[in-house]
């Protein structure tokens, strides 16, 4: 197994670490919460650090999130880049290497307004983000704000 191998308590290091950092974001809020400055700098300290792969999808989507959504403020999430809406996330990134996945994933939670039927997708694989792909993400985030 990997450096991240699974502990006796069934979790990995890179998932006890995303609780921990989820433990902060849930304590800071209770202490009156956050600036919504002090938030989005969060937001952008996380992607900042991520590895240069995931790095650059982050940015994409945050530049995306950011400029068709403006109504969404900027938090972290796990200790990843979310936007939420009255204080609920909406949108969420996940890197790739922080969990050793193959992919990056992009997610909705339930209070976007992706329905569409009785099924429909809440999370999109990323390794790469073209024009195609950019005009995609563009039209989930306009019907996940509704």
């Amino acid at each position: 197994m990997s450096g991240d191998e699974k502990t006796q308590g069934g979790f990995s290091e890179a998932e006890r670490e995303a609780m921990r950092a989820r433990a902060e974001e849930l304590r800071s809020e209770g202490r009156g919460g956050k600036k919504k400055a002090d938030e989005a700098q969060k937001c952008l300290d996380a992607i900042a650090a991520m590895p240069d792969a995931d790095r650059v999808l982050a940015e994409r989507v945050h530049a995306i999130v950011t400029e068709v959504a403006p109504q969404l403020a900027a938090k972290t999430w796990y200790g990843m880049p979310a936007y939420a809406r009255d204080g609920k996330v909406v949108v969420f990134f996940q890197g790739a290497a922080k969990f050793e996945a193959r992919y990056a994933t992009l997610g909705f939670n339930d209070t976007a307004a992706l329905d569409d039927g009785t099924m429909w997708p809440t999370a999109f694989a990323l390794r790469d983000i073209t024009a195609d792909d950019a005009e995609r993400i563009t039209e989930l985030v306009r019907r996940a704000v509704g």
